[in-house]
């Protein structure tokens, strides 16, 4: 993680000025977040979301974390009369966008990252993430703060870009260096943080070695579930119970 940790489109930073890079992107395009996503990924990026949260609303979780959760377009599809769902994200701008959808006594909004948690141990039942684990400066730290806040027995699922089959890979990355940052550009007017999103897609670890990270930091029952031929990934973890057989 040190070549991504250090760089930044064609700069090459230090993991604090990567740090508040990343966040001042998310300042400028917090209004337009949501049409970002829409446009960049062809409107795929919602089918993603939604897998993910049927997965989270079957796991029976009423306490969720979701963490880098910015607008809230998570937390509002998971909200519901049985279940309360934190937002937990840096960017300050990107949650106020999610609380203007409405009031909701089921959504909480704290600001944080992943590295330090303002939350008590085994406070959660499910974390959520979803794009934004890419994002974090520090991998396992963040790992180990999911797993510390989660209780005995709590999942993770993270759903996050990976490695497309070979036979897509030459397409998606002619859609991803010619196009995705001349619409980030476009719409943040911040060239240069869109070639940092392309350069962190591509330094991200793969399916079958971020899910060794996983088990390094502790997580048991470590699986995977490619979506749109591995374009995007939901990886699943879960908080080994104690002296469980």
């Amino acid at each position: 993680m040190d070549d991504l940790s250090r760089s930044f489109g064609r700069k090459r930073v230090s993991p604090e000025d990567r740090t508040r890079l990343i966040r001042s992107v998310f300042q400028r395009v917090a209004p337009r977040y949501d049409l970002m996503n829409d446009l960049m990924s062809m409107g795929v990026h919602r089918y993603w979301k939604w897998f993910m949260v049927r997965e989270a609303r079957q796991s029976g979780a009423r306490n969720v974390l979701d963490l880098a959760g910015g607008t809230g377009d998570i937390a509002w599809k998971l909200a519901d009369p049985e279940r309360a769902v934190q937002v937990c994200d840096p960017s300050l701008a990107m949650m106020e966008v999610g609380r203007r959808r409405g009031p909701s006594g089921r959504i909480g909004w704290v600001a944080g990252c992943g590295e330090r948690l303002p939350f008590h141990d085994e406070t959660f039942d499910l974390v959520t993430i979803a794009f934004g684990i890419r994002n974090v400066t520090h991998l396992e730290d963040t790992l180990s703060e999911i797993r510390r806040v989660l209780r005995p027995g709590g999942r993770l699922l993270c759903l996050e870009f990976s490695r497309p089959a070979p036979w897509l890979a030459p397409f998606y990355d002619a859609w991803s260096r010619l196009v995705i940052p001349r619409l980030g550009a476009w719409i943040s007017r911040n060239p240069d943080a869109y070639h940092y999103l392309i350069d962190s897609i591509r330094a991200f670890p793969d399916q079958e070695t971020l899910a060794g990270i996983f088990r390094a930091a502790g997580f048991s029952d470590v699986s995977y579930r490619n979506l749109s031929f591995g374009i995007a990934c939901v990886h699943r973890g879960t908080r080994p119970i104690p002296n469980a057989a």
